[in-house]
């Protein structure tokens, strides 16, 4: 059994709003999750059908069965929502309803219609390295990914991506839109692994995929939407005027990267040519769960100029920006600070992280040199020390 961050968040919000939800990828833990946080509330699994039959035929009957209940996957029954607003504003009190969800954009489209200002929403992604406690070499951090039930079986890498990836394709795609080539679409999802860490070129991305540009469009709206990748967009603030302005591409799974990529083994990273995107997807993802189990939106971006200067990650913080560059390299050199001092002589910087695969914390100046095992230690000092 694992014990995820985001139970103590959790256990707070539900005494302060009628409904929680839970957003996530299918296979995160969202269910281990909820009911291990409320073991005295009633649980309801909306992918059985005959459960759902019933919600969707008598939504009203069907929730006043419950006084206190746990609706999972409840984007199958956006029919709920409304009710769930009216029962909650009747009954005028907090800790009423726990919702999970694998569909980001089911859920958030009925919520903005019928639930604002009655949910607290949070955001639960595979394990953190923290989370997992067990220690790994990078590459085998990397390789294997974070979804729990792989860790928990120990079930082969390819053995869950692939079961994952055709479950997500055959079974989630057709519900999410009328997807009509699937292969296609599997297609699209392998060219996005070969783009990590990459500015996204839609233009390019359609025409490698043979699809138009709307499509890729909409197909990674898709992707975001069920959590398997996200877009990092570039930091807003003016430095100089020649800045890039289409958003970054990163995986929520390093593992299923890995997979998609045909990378069967650990060792393979080593050489690999996409080792140092992996490993900036590796230290993005980490970052993303820290924050996500704050209860907190990630306040993650990139800062890169035509000239083709880049700032990895900006974290954006009321008193300030923390620049950090991610390095794959065990030994730091030099030319590994070099950006970080081409922005300090646009802006003040007080602070700035350099993560990196090696094992020695150092400080080099402002500079302070992380090893990637310790970068949720380093974030909560850092949340820390700006509350």
């Amino acid at each position: 059994m694992f014990i995820r961050t985001l139970e103590k968040k959790l256990k707070v919000l539900f005494e302060k709003y009628p409904i929680v939800g839970v957003m996530g990828p299918r296979q995160s833990g969202k269910t281990t999750l909820v009911r291990n946080a409320f073991p005295h509330l009633d649980y309801v699994n909306l992918e059985n059908l005959d459960l759902r039959q019933l919600a969707q035929e008598d939504p009203r009957g069907f929730l006043k069965r419950y006084n206190g209940v746990i609706l999972d996957e409840v984007q199958n029954v956006p029919e709920l929502f409304s009710y769930l607003q009216t029962i909650s504003d009747v009954n005028d009190k907090p800790s009423q309803f726990v919702l999970t969800g694998s569909h980001n954009f089911l859920l958030f489209e009925k919520i903005a219609q019928s639930l604002a200002g009655r949910i607290a929403l949070t955001t639960l992604l595979p394990l953190s390295y923290k989370e997992l406690a067990n220690p790994c070499d990078v590459f085998t951090a990397i390789q294997k990914g974070f979804y729990p039930r792989m860790h928990r079986y120990d079930i082969s890498h390819n053995d869950f991506y692939s079961n994952y990836t055709s479950t997500y394709v055959e079974r989630d795609v057709r519900q999410i839109t009328n997807v009509t080539d699937l292969s296609l679409f599997q297609k699209f999802i392998k060219l996005c692994a070969g783009r990590i860490g990459q500015v996204i070129n839609f233009t390019s991305l359609a025409m490698d995929c043979g699809i138009s540009q709307p499509t890729a469009k909409k197909w990674m709206s898709i992707l975001e939407s069920s959590y398997l990748m996200y877009l990092v967009q570039p930091y807003h603030e003016n430095f100089n005027k020649r800045l890039i302005k289409n958003p970054k591409l990163y995986f929520y799974d390093t593992g299923l990267a890995c997979y998609l990529l045909g990378i069967e083994d650990p060792q393979q990273l080593e050489w690999h040519s996409m080792r140092g995107e992996l490993f900036e997807n590796l230290v993005f993802s980490e970052t993303y769960k820290f924050f996500y189990a704050q209860g907190k939106q990630p306040p993650v971006f990139f800062w890169r100029n035509q000239s083709g200067v880049e700032i990895d990650m900006i974290i954006e913080r009321a008193e300030g920006i923390i620049p950090v560059e991610v390095k794959s390299g065990q030994t730091v050199r030099n030319d590994f600070f070099n950006n970080l001092r081409y922005l300090e002589a646009l802006t003040e910087i007080r602070e700035s992280f350099l993560v990196y695969s090696g094992q020695d914390r150092l400080t080099f100046k402002n500079t302070q040199i992380i090893p990637w095992e310790s970068l949720e230690s380093s974030l909560e000092t850092m949340e820390l020390n700006t509350i």
